[in-house]
């Protein structure tokens, strides 16, 4: 997920978002990086994903 995800957005703070659907969940998780893009700041299943623009 973190190598291939469907959508990768660069928050303004510098963290990054990179989403992706868990095909065994039929989900999408985001997760959310610190700016060194290797540090989990946080992962999540995403009820809105797709729903709107997600600009940071």
């Amino acid at each position: 997920m973190i190598q291939n995800p469907e959508q990768i957005v660069i928050q303004t703070d510098g963290r990054i978002k990179k989403s992706a659907k868990i095909t065994e969940a039929d989900k999408y998780l985001r997760v959310i990086l610190l700016e060194d893009g290797e540090t989990f700041h946080n992962a999540f299943f995403d009820r809105s994903f797709g729903e709107k623009t997600d600009e940071g």
